[in-house]
């Protein structure tokens, strides 16, 4: 199935390339690796810079009820109350490559992954790893042999981290602990396509952004395809929102490889799509 948009409404362009969309009070944030930038975007208006890091950003969370989380480096920075960013946790000492999505849990545990391998120089591919923050700031590895973990969720009840591991193109669930350890690793779907940025819906289904093929994919558990969001330039990653939670965001662009970003014509977009179920936990 595809979605009946022939049309999705562009937000916003012009930008570098956005990544890590989350729906937060109100309104979709998202991260701008050209511009090193986090903006929060009104869907009836433009975007607003809300930081600049001095890095690239690559993703953001919010710990409950607290501070905005992002992913830099080796760190993971925090805002504070008067907007400033101080180091939350570095995470050097378990990698020495840079952490990349970042999600966190109803109990405050935070998520991050990183590839076992530096993709802007052009290594060659090796497995990644999940690493746990703990509500008291404490780092620690809990998953490895992960291909190029990208976009990650945690189910509404808090039992299960799905990640999507680009270069296996696949989905793969854990069980979390109540200490946050992952535990039963298992295949969650197969996909034609390497999943990038992912969020889920009430029913359980997941939405995963594909590069290289220009779309999002809505799948259930066992990879069956429930609808597709087709685009005319890269899909990178996808949230749902809105006021009723069931406004589809993408962020999309032009995609000529690492030695391209930064370089040439900005074709950053966010786009919205309707789609058919709302977020999960929705409302």
């Amino acid at each position: 199935m595809t979605i009946s948009a022939p049309e999705p409404t562009v937000l916003t362009d012009g930008l570098g390339l956005g990544e890590s969309p989350r729906w937060h009070e109100g309104r979709l944030w998202f991260s701008d690796w050209v511009d090193q930038t986090v903006q929060a975007l009104d869907p009836e208006g433009g975007p607003e810079v809300i930081t600049k890091v001095a890095s690239m950003p690559f993703s953001i969370d919010w710990l409950p009820g607290g501070p905005m989380l992002i992913t830099s480096g080796s760190k993971v920075l925090r805002t504070d109350a008067d907007g400033s960013l101080d180091t939350h946790v570095d995470l050097g000492d378990l990698s020495d490559y840079g952490w990349n999505e970042i999600v966190v849990d109803g109990r405050g545990n935070a998520y991050v992954n990183c590839a076992g391998f530096d993709l802007m120089a052009g290594e060659e591919p090796a497995p990644g790893m999940i690493a746990l923050i703990t509500p008291d700031g404490e780092g620690r590895q809990v998953a490895d042999g992960v291909m190029f973990p990208n976009g990650m969720a945690v189910t509404p009840d808090g039992s299960t981290l799905i990640v999507a591991e680009s270069y296996a193109s696949r989905l793969s669930a854990f069980d979390i602990a109540t200490d946050g350890s992952l535990s039963d690793r298992r295949v969650w779907a197969d996909l034609a396509g390497p999943p990038d940025g992912i969020c889920i819906d009430v029913e359980g289904a997941v939405w995963y952004a594909d590069v290289p093929n220009e779309r999002c994919v809505r799948v259930h558990e066992g990879g069956e395809v429930l609808g597709t969001f087709e685009a005319d330039r890269g899909c990178f990653a996808c949230m749902l929102g809105g006021e009723d939670g069931a406004t589809l965001f993408v962020n999309a662009a032009s995609w000529t490889g690492t030695e391209g970003i930064g370089k040439g014509p900005r074709t950053g977009q966010v786009l919205a799509v309707e789609a058919p179920a709302p977020h999960a936990g929705w409302p």
